[in-house]
């Protein structure tokens, strides 16, 4: 109770829902009932390209690293894939220092959890949370869009893996694909005829990065390298952070291969139909010849010359 009345969960100002107040720990006057817009020195042009999707194997997320402002390339390896805890990581599209901000909290809201209950919070209570907290942000300057990629369970219980998109609006949506970020179309059109359940670890880490290597393609405000996290039961891993540069090599690489089986499957210059007519002539006149010889040879028994 000492926690409580220290960090004002009483105060009126506030707009949470009762069952959510026992578990935010906000300084008082948290957050404003009022907050101004200030004019900006120039418009904040930004983009990204951000992804996850589940398969048999766990959630992959996968993101770009350049963050951008107004045409410009504000820093070349920015961390857009933030984890939250051991089992729960979080893409994110918006302004960069929003995204940290809240990333922060949400981890420490996480944390105060578990401590009082001895068990982490599911992935869908960590998306309401966070959607209830940015909800009286709603129609301000803050801009967040986070995908939250998690494993539920305990290492007795395992429920397996979960996908939540949370926006500074307060939407909270459930699914298995997510891209998020203004290279995300170029992503979907790649992820919509790639992802499917069974896929193998390396399928779907080469799939994340060709989808954001195609979204950097189009879309100026992505590119750089790629970031990808994997997410098991037994928590989030790191994969190592490649430039887009090499899966452009190895697409290179892809094309040659194929181009050179092609030329080996046809090695004639002539098509299926004029080579099995070719055959067809050869075959006619070997048996031609056979049947002049024949004759050659009983026009010879016969005293005939054949010439």
């Amino acid at each position: 109770m000492a926690l409580q009345d220290l960090c004002g969960f009483k105060d009126s100002r506030w707009n949470f829902p009762d069952s959510i107040l026992p578990f935010l720990s906000f300084p008082p006057g948290f957050p404003p009932s009022s907050s101004p817009s200030v004019p900006l020195p120039f418009p904040m042009s930004h983009g990204t390209t951000t992804l996850a999707f589940m398969f048999q194997g766990g959630v992959i997320a996968a993101a770009d690293t350049r963050s951008s402002c107004n045409g410009l390339v504000a820093c070349p390896a920015s961390q857009k894939i933030l984890p939250v805890h051991s089992h729960l990581v979080g893409t994110t599209s918006g302004t960069s220092a929003d995204c940290a901000l809240w990333k922060r909290i949400l981890a420490r809201e996480l944390r105060l959890y578990q401590l009082r209950h001895g068990r982490r919070l599911s992935t869908a209570g960590a998306a309401k949370l966070l959607a209830h907290m940015l909800h009286p942000f709603k129609g301000t300057e803050l801009c967040v869009a986070a995908t939250l990629c998690g494993w539920d369970g305990c290492e007795l219980v395992l429920s397996g893996p979960s996908l939540y998109y949370v926006c500074s609006d307060g939407t909270r949506l459930q699914g298995a694909l997510f891209s998020v970020g203004s290279g995300s179309p170029y992503a979907y059109s790649v992820l919509d005829g790639g992802v499917r359940w069974g896929l193998t670890v390396e399928e779907a880490i080469s799939l994340a990065r060709e989808a954001v290597y195609r979204a950097t393609h189009r879309d100026a405000y992505s590119g750089n390298c790629v970031d990808v996290y994997h997410i098991t039961s037994h928590g989030w891993t790191r994969r190592d952070r490649e430039e887009l540069r090499e899966e452009y090599y190895r697409e290179k690489e892809r094309e040659k291969v194929k181009a050179h089986r092609g030329c080996e499957g046809s090695s004639s210059p002539l098509g299926s139909a004029e080579a099995a007519g070719l055959d067809e002539d050869v075959r006619a006149l070997s048996i031609s010849l056979h049947m002049l010889e024949a004759l050659c040879l009983s026009g010879d028994k016969r005293g005939m010359i054949c010439q």
